[in-house]
């Protein structure tokens, strides 16, 4: 579904959930143009995407509740992805699995760098992007199971055991 009316809910990849607060028509190079204006729910941030753009700049529904059970499967398999490369070059890898927007990649990128922190210490870039990954998915998933964000923490801190 590429259409989304107000009120509905929506992930931006890499800047997570947001609320679609308008629909809008401006005029741009003389040229009438429809956006959806997004208010991302984790900084209040607005963002306006033309609507015509949705499926290339990856504006998609908030998965649905039976999803939620794949990316708790995700987090628990044990299995390293990423093995000896820099962190420069987990870096890039990981943020770019973020841009696609995809729940399961996001997935991925937390359960990797979770793994990874329990055998070294994480670079202050991979800190930070293991709280956006983080920060994504708990989002999105209490907005599809319709629970609060702590109880999805809570999960994850049972899923990694800290």
């Amino acid at each position: 579904m590429d259409t989304f009316k107000v009120g509905d809910k929506a992930v931006y990849p890499a800047h997570g959930v947001g609320e679609v607060v308008a629909i809008e028509s401006k005029e741009i190079s003389g040229q009438s143009q429809t956006f959806y204006v997004l208010k991302i729910l984790d900084n209040g941030m607005k963002v306006m995407i033309p609507t015509s753009n949705v499926n290339s700049v990856g504006l998609r529904e908030v998965i649905k509740p039976q999803q939620v059970d794949e990316v708790f499967a995700i987090l628990r398999k044990k299995e390293k992805a990423v093995d000896s490369t820099t962190w420069n070059r987990r870096y890039r890898e990981y943020m770019e699995k973020i841009k696609t927007g995809s729940v399961f990649e996001v997935a991925k990128v937390l359960r990797d760098l979770y793994l990874l922190k329990n055998d070294k210490d994480l670079s202050f870039g991979e800190r930070k992007m293991l709280d956006t990954a983080r920060s994504l998915l708990v989002k999105e998933i209490s907005i599809a199971r319709g629970m609060g964000e702590d109880e999805v923490e809570k999960e994850f801190r049972t899923i990694f055991k800290r």
